[in-house]
């Protein structure tokens, strides 16, 4: 099979004329598909889209446009045409390159520990009919996850600079497309017609075309580019279009910008087992060592003092928790541009702290607010690696217009120069920037604990902001305030990926209870070598098994109603035998959190089934059973074989 098509009539796309030029990537497995289209009428060039997955359509015939404003292009389009004033009216189609991968990549940070990056694709060449000499590319992928384009200004001989004003791309989908919308990073999600909304909508955005058909539209490598939303065509039906969140963004070209994504699978979980896809639209790894790169579990220490870090810190050493981190105010208050984040203000004795935390095998991370940033970032963190820290979390960034972007990105690569991790939090979200500079482990830009979202929404995110990339849902155990029983909350570090998972959010060590299941906090990864989606029934229940080596580890949660789920445990060697240790809401169990800790030997392949309360969920782990295990497991009575 060829990489791409070039063909001088498109007789297979009656949607565009029969004289369009089109240019069509397939990926590997022949099953996605990206086809674009140049037609000239009248002079003005119309650039448009298709996108199919086994033939059906994803997307349907869409514009691919961009408002640009420069004053040597406006000059020589006075001159040569009058036409409206749309900067692609006058390009000319010049030709195109096929392009193609197929690799594998380790990573020790993510989901899946080997990753294929495997694409066909193309680079199409436009260039201006006038003498303005402006060029411009577009290069497309097809994956077997997904397809992505983006626009590429190449380099101007006399003017270096474009520009952009608007991202008109449109994306035209099949008439009854429904849609997760959320308005913003921390919003609550809802399923909507593609009709009637009131504002526009996050991405990665969650589309059901059909029962067997979902997509999602997302962006990649967005880095010193305006971030982009979706929002409603004021003309077309069924239509959504780009939004930049700026006025007018200048670049130096030669520029790529960010990478319009659109996966498409027959069923909802499959996009989140294949969104790799984001991390392979970015450049590899910059950091030739990275063994300082060390993800795990963090608990928060609100108090503020050595006494209370040296409590918490026994409780991680404890619990298998690798890190403490100190919440705001450490420094002083956080909101004031005269707080100094290199002086430690609480009454902590930071060295001590520190060694104490070395001893027993427990970093130490800051808090550090957007004020801080912007005024010291430069000092402080060579003072953070000097004091010993592991990380720094960004607080309350700025990130959505070309400004800001540029700028925490920036802070990600200084965090890099000094060896320190980042926990970016707020409104961002990840682009999958986490492949080029892995110090950057987690990031917020999802409504987590910290607000107690419903259960249905935890059932939703999986399959919507996750697609993305990690998410710290700050996962809290004993706060009072939780709305959703305690198996619930145990399941959360498998649902929710993280590498940086925050658990007992709320929590202190004197409010925690030591109960049996803890121990599945105590032992859960925090990051994968493999990752399925064994239930994906969005908005009722979900339940995903996650692999570390040989043992697996599996999170079931029910939304708002009772439900009873079944788990088929076709991710195990089938009729090789487990131990498995399963954590269950029980309101006989006499404990303040009513979880019943229950062990099995189970065998690859067997269905499980489980009655979940409204609001409940489950935990397991899976490790191999060998003779030995099985003689010593039947010797307790209480245990059970499957």
């Amino acid at each position: 099979m060829k990489l791409f098509l070039l063909i001088a009539a498109a007789a297979t796309l009656c949607a565009y004329p029969a004289s369009a030029q089109t240019v069509k990537v397939v990926s590997p497995d022949g099953r996605q598909a990206l086809t674009l289209s140049v037609t000239t009428d009248n002079g003005a060039t119309r650039i448009g889209y298709t996108v199919t997955r086994d033939g059906r359509e994803v997307v349907r015939p869409s514009a691919m446009d961009l408002t640009i404003d420069n004053h040597v292009w406006e000059h020589a389009l006075a001159r040569d045409h009058s036409n409206g004033g749309r900067w692609f009216d006058n390009l000319e189609f010049t030709g195109a390159e096929q392009t193609s991968r197929d690799t594998v990549w380790h990573n020790r940070f993510g989901e899946r520990s080997e990753v294929r990056d495997a694409y066909r694709g193309a680079v199409v060449h436009f260039a201006k009919r006038d003498s303005s000499k402006y060029r411009l590319d577009i290069e497309l992928r097809a994956y077997d996850e997904g397809v992505a384009f983006r626009y590429i200004l190449p380099m101007h001989p006399d003017a270096v600079y474009h520009r952009v004003k608007a991202d008109n791309t449109e994306f035209a989908m099949p008439e009854g497309t429904q849609a997760w919308y959320a308005a913003w990073a921390q919003a609550p999600y809802e399923l909507r017609e593609l009709r009637d909304w009131d504002d526009e909508c996050e991405r990665p955005l969650t589309l059901r075309i059909a029962d067997d058909l979902y997509a999602a539209i997302g962006e990649a490598a967005q880095i010193d580019f305006p971030r982009g939303k979706l929002r409603l065509s004021d003309s077309k039906p069924c239509t959504l279009v780009e939004s930049l969140n700026d006025d007018g963004t200048d670049l130096v070209t030669p520029y790529a910008m960010p990478w319009r994504v659109v996966m498409a699978a027959d069923r909802l979980g499959a996009l989140l087992e294949n969104n790799d896809i984001y991390l392979n639209l970015n450049e590899a790894s910059r950091i030739a060592d990275d063994e300082w790169i060390r993800p795990g579990k963090i608990m928060r220490e609100t108090r503020l003092t050595t006494e209370n870090s040296l409590a918490v810190i026994d409780f991680c050493a404890a619990h298998n928790m690798q890190y403490l981190l100190y919440d705001w105010k450490w420094y002083g208050p956080s909101f004031d541009f005269a707080s100094d984040a290199a002086q430690v203000v609480a009454p902590i004795d930071m060295k001590r702290v520190v060694e104490y935390g070395r001893e027993k095998g427990v970093g130490v991370w800051v808090y550090v607010n957007q004020h801080a940033l912007q005024k010291q970032a430069e000092e402080i963190f060579p003072v953070y690696k000097e004091w010993g820290l592991a990380g720094v979390k960004f607080g309350f960034v700025q990130f959505c217009n070309q400004h800001w972007a540029d700028w925490v990105h920036r802070l990600v690569r200084l965090a890099a120069d000094n060896e320190l991790m980042v926990n970016i939090h707020d409104e961002y979200r990840p682009t999958g920037y986490s492949r080029t500079y892995p110090n950057l482990l987690t990031q917020e830009g999802i409504r987590g604990n910290e607000e107690f979202p419903s259960a249905s929404h935890n059932t939703v995110l999986p399959f919507t902001r996750m697609l993305c990339g990690a998410g710290d849902y700050t996962v809290c155990y004993f706060d009072p305030r939780i709305k959703n029983t305690h198996a619930h909350q145990l399941a959360f570090p498998v649902i929710f990926f993280s590498p940086l998972q925050t658990l007992y959010w709320y929590d202190t060590p004197e409010r925690t209870v030591e109960v049996e299941e803890l121990e599945f906090f105590d032992n859960v990864p925090t990051v994968w070598d493999d990752t399925r989606v064994v239930d994906d029934s969005i908005g009722e229940h979900v339940t995903i098994a996650r692999r570390s080596g040989e043992e697996w580890f599996v999170g079931t949660i029910a939304a708002d109603e009772a439900c009873s789920v079944a788990v088929p445990t076709t991710f195990l060697d089938q009729g090789r035998d487990y131990l498995m240790r399963v954590y269950t809401d029980d309101e006989t169990v006499d404990s303040p959190t009513r979880v019943r800790t229950s062990r099995y030997i189970v065998r690859g392949g067997t269905e499980l089934r489980f009655d979940l309360a409204a609001r409940g969920g489950a935990a397991m782990h899976f490790t191999p059973a060998g003779e030995q295990e099985l003689k010593n497991f039947r010797r307790i009575r209480k245990n059970r074989i499957l």
